[in-house]
């Protein structure tokens, strides 16, 4: 009689989708069994064990869509390397209120401090809190918006709650690429949050759109609900490249150091 109970209610538990439940009853009903729990506690045991399952799956589904070019956490970020670097600022964007209040978030510096990673860990935190969080490079974005029709909103790069647009100032745009990414940050001001990671500081912005006139218009949208977040250091790459030679002896630096925009240093700055 047990088996036959006990095989009926593992059918039901699949029929409801319940699949952690169905795969930890045996165990916890044991379990409660030998520590003496109410009925209460052991039907609490269960669904909280659903519940946590249930919310693995989304987290694991939303980061699958949100097509992330690699995954790691803000406490794999090393702030020593970046001893100018205000940390209480970064870990402050992690309460994900500027997403709550559709603020933007700019990390702005020159390669190799850090700043996809910042951002990467910010929407493995987001993928936790909200519907639907999206990466893509700015190369990437453009090739897009050629292809949408004006305020496709139905795309994901449209929609999703976070976007990061990565690597912003890489490539210049032309005038009319230019044009469709103000139309862009137009349709997400202040309805979704964007994080935009730049090499360029603000000042250079005009030589990436080709036009002072947009790229005015576009940091007026973007800064008007913002946190500005300058990283100014030196590359980690560079600095592993430089400390693996030196231990090894086999090759020279360079005898002119890489030169990069000069950005603040000061931290942090939040415009609203």
């Amino acid at each position: 009689m047990l088996e036959i109970t006990g095989e009926r209610v593992s059918n039901h538990l699949k029929t409801l989708g319940l699949s952690r439940i169905r795969t930890i009853l045996s165990e916890t009903l044991e379990d409660a069994q030998n520590k003496g729990l109410s009925y209460m506690d052991f039907l609490d045991r269960l669904l909280t064990e659903e519940i946590h399952e249930k919310e693995d799956q989304q987290w694991r589904r939303i980061l699958r869509l949100a097509h992330l070019p690699f995954r790691k956490s803000i406490d794999e970020y090393d702030f020593s390397c970046q001893p100018f670097l205000d940390k209480r600022t970064v870990m402050n964007l992690f309460d994900l209120e500027f997403i709550k209040n559709k603020e933007n978030v700019m990390l702005l510096g020159p390669p190799g401090v850090g700043k996809s990673h910042i951002a990467t860990a910010l929407v493995m935190k987001a993928a936790k809190a909200v519907e639907s969080v999206y990466w893509i490079t700015m190369t990437e974005l453009v090739k897009k918006l050629r292809k949408d029709a004006l305020y496709s909103s139905n795309r994901r790069h449209y929609k999703a709650t976070l976007v990061v647009v990565d690597e912003l100032g890489y490539i210049p745009l032309s005038r009319k690429d230019a044009h469709l990414f103000f139309e862009y940050i137009c349709w997400r001001y202040e309805n979704k949050s964007t994080i935009i990671t730049s090499n360029k500081s603000f000042g250079q912005w005009q030589g990436i759109f080709g036009d002072s006139v947009i790229a005015t218009a576009i940091l007026d949208r973007l800064l008007h609900h913002c946190r500005v977040i300058s990283i100014g250091g030196d590359s980690y790459r560079l600095k592993e490249f430089r400390e693996r030679n030196e231990k090894e002896s086999k090759v020279e630096e360079p005898e002119e150091p890489l030169e990069w925009p000069t950005f603040e240093t000061t931290g942090s700055m939040r415009l609203e």
